[in-house]
């Protein structure tokens, strides 16, 4: 996570800018959130047009009264993987664009094949041979 200085949204509050580089291969064999969602049984309960819009929202046009805030999301821990996943997507709304506390969060994720393991090992060693 990264905090971008000097970015507000429409309504002068923080936006916080959470960026994944990996897969999702805990969510399923493909890659983004809509395999994640007809992984989780809702294929059928998003549109691809409207999961896109969702991904395209402008972080700085955000409504931050309609997000939805992570911290409030509870999951009952007795429900099955696929009972779980897609009850986080409904209590989230937005995958993409959510609140955390008073910070607002995208996610993006990068068309690549390189797992967040494989990211943080060259970040270490950026800043290994940097003397960092």
């Amino acid at each position: 996570m990264r905090k971008q200085a000097g970015n507000t949204d429409k309504q002068g509050g923080n936006i916080l800018i959470q960026t994944i580089y990996g897969d999702w291969k805990v969510m399923g064999k493909k890659k983004g959130i809509q395999a994640a969602m007809e992984n989780a049984g809702m294929a059928g309960g998003i549109k691809p047009e409207d999961l896109a819009k969702m991904k395209d929202m402008d972080i700085r046009e955000a409504d931050t009264g309609g997000l939805a805030d992570i911290l409030e999301i509870k999951i009952d821990r007795d429900l099955s993987d696929t009972e779980k996943k897609r009850e986080f997507i409904r209590q989230i709304r937005n995958p993409y664009l959510y609140r955390q506390g008073e910070y607002v969060v995208k996610l993006s994720f990068a068309d690549t094949d390189a797992t967040l393991t494989d990211r943080l090992k060259e970040y270490i060693e950026h800043m290994a041979a940097a003397g960092l």
